[in-house]
């Protein structure tokens, strides 16, 4: 979500402005996982990629990637045992961890007004020569998410599909509760535009 821009020497970093419809859709989606027990879903986690050259991939980005969402299954439900004890960490431990070594299972990012999908779609090349499985791109202007993992590519919206369906990471919402505000009030059952 940050961009650092070189000016003679010194570096400024830029950051995309998330907007309300981005930030909802966030907020929600974020709730409807967390209120799933087989998942761990963080907001902004500062993963460390400094094993991997990020330049083959068009990103300015050093040795840290932040995704809009970063989900980890919870232990017993895949063979990643290691990522849901670092999750586990993140949650008990007094010591703050500023960079998360291991992956998530799956990235979330929100397309902000200001944001290019080509430059999304370049983080989420990156993000599966890191191990992540699924990547989410979700689109609240136009209330769409894509689906992008091993198995190819996958479009909901609001005005065809009635869930949101990630085979890889077997999750199934209802598209409505990620584009309304009902759903970030505890309400998973509001309907669009209610609240």
């Amino acid at each position: 979500m940050n961009e650092v821009i070189e000016l003679k020497d010194e570096e400024y970093e830029v950051q995309d402005i998330p907007s309300k419809k981005h930030s909802s859709a966030q907020t929600n989606i974020t709730g409807l996982l967390f209120n799933d027990d087989r998942f761990t879903p963080f907001v902004e986690l500062s993963l460390d990629v400094s094993k991997i050259d990020l330049s083959p991939f068009g990103i300015k980005a050093k040795d840290e990637l932040i995704p809009d969402i970063s989900v980890y299954v919870n232990e017993g439900q895949t063979e990643s045992v290691t990522a849901a004890e670092q999750t586990v960490d993140l949650i008990d431990d007094d010591d703050d961890i500023l960079k998360v070594t291991e992956m998530p299972d799956l990235v979330i990012e929100v397309l902000s007004p200001r944001q290019a999908i080509s430059d999304l779609l370049s983080k989420f090349k990156a993000y599966f020569a890191l191990g992540v499985k699924s990547c989410w791109l979700v689109m609240p202007s136009v209330k769409v998410i894509k689906i992008y993992s091993i198995k190819g590519r996958k479009i909901c919206d609001i005005q065809h599909d009635a869930d949101v369906v990630d085979e890889v990471m077997d999750i199934r919402l209802p598209i409505r509760n990620i584009f309304s505000r009902g759903a970030k009030y505890g309400n998973p059952t509001a309907e669009l535009g209610e609240a």
